[in-house]
């Protein structure tokens, strides 16, 4: 018998169960419904796509289950349901962004981002970081098989198989329905979780034990990402179940935290600085100074072996 490390994750399997059968039977009931219903229908699935995206965050950094194999297994499943490997998440994320929170070796660092306009900072953040991603990415693969931790890649390649299984043979049974329930759904939640660390992290001061991130603590919103808004907590402990997170900030780390980095509605504060006024402001309502000479993407840190002491943040590996 499968067993969870938490209770709480029974929601995350239900969300991922409700994304499957959802998408089942929008596909196969599409043609037959009224334009405004498939509107609402691929608006739905792209909002169960990207939550799925979130719990692929969350597995990343704390496996849901005590047995590795099922860990190794529901990365696979979960990689069907926002369309990409899960195992890549690891890099980018865990051991790129966590690691070097806004320094040159992380990837998708929000100073990459010079339009003068911020909503296309904000729009565009997935497309101008992911040739980075994708160079780090295969970086790694080589790595890992370099230095004979071929069970990582193996995973990897399993689970890109698990996307090909989902997005591929759909396609010549009806390929307008697959890309409208599938193929967009999957785009807009790797734009979706890519884009997060635009609106978390610019403008906040990343050398600050706390000040780093930026933080939504509307209850709707956490209930709905499992409590992504505790942004702040989650980077000075990435090892917390989601569940954990609420309390443990309000007592230990909303009181250290300048309030402008604790905010309630995080759709005001994208009205606020992608629609009006749209200026880009640090947290302190300064604008933005971005360095000119900044480098290119530094990303040495792969080849080095240091990985080996963040063993716990290598999802189904540890």
């Amino acid at each position: 018998m499968l067993k969870l490390k938490y209770k709480s994750d029974r929601k995350t399997l239900a969300a991922v169960t409700l994304y499957f059968v959802s998408t089942g039977l929008i596909w196969y009931y599409f043609p037959q419904l009224h334009i405004a219903l498939q509107i609402f229908a691929v608006i739905f699935l792209c909002m169960l796509s990207f939550i799925c995206a979130v719990i692929v965050h969350n597995t990343v950094h704390v496996p849901i289950f005590r047995s590795k194999r099922a860990n190794k297994v529901f990365q696979i499943v979960l990689s069907m349901t926002y369309g990409y490997p899960v195992s890549p998440f690891v890099i980018g994320h865990n051991l790129s962004h966590h690691q070097h929170t806004g320094k040159d070796q992380d990837i998708a660092r929000t100073d990459k981002l010079r339009f003068k306009w911020n909503f296309l900072n904000q729009a565009l953040f997935f497309f101008v970081t992911s040739d980075s991603i994708m160079k780090s990415e295969w970086l790694w693969i080589k790595k890992m098989w370099k230095e004979d931790r071929r069970s990582w890649v193996i995973q990897y390649f399993l689970e890109l198989i698990g996307v090909g299984l989902i997005k591929i043979p759909l396609l010549f049974f009806n390929w307008p329905v697959t890309l409208l329930t599938i193929w967009l759904p999957h785009l807009w939640a790797q734009w979706g979780i890519v884009g997060t660390n635009f609106w978390q992290h610019d403008g906040c001061d990343v050398y600050h034990e706390y000040n780093h991130s930026r933080n939504f603590t509307n209850k709707l919103l956490n209930f709905l990402v499992f409590n992504n808004g505790y942004h702040g907590l989650h980077h000075n402990n990435a090892t917390l179940h989601w569940s954990e997170l609420p309390e443990i900030y309000e007592k230990e780390f909303a009181p250290n935290i300048h309030p402008n980095l604790n905010r309630n509605s995080l759709f005001m504060y994208l009205w606020e600085s992608c629609g009006w006024p749209g200026k880009r402001l640090d947290y302190l309502g300064n604008p933005v100074v971005l360095d000119k000479n900044k480098q290119e993407d530094s990303l040495e840190w792969i080849n080095h072996k240091d990985y080996k002491k963040n063993i716990e943040h290598l999802g189904a590996e540890v």
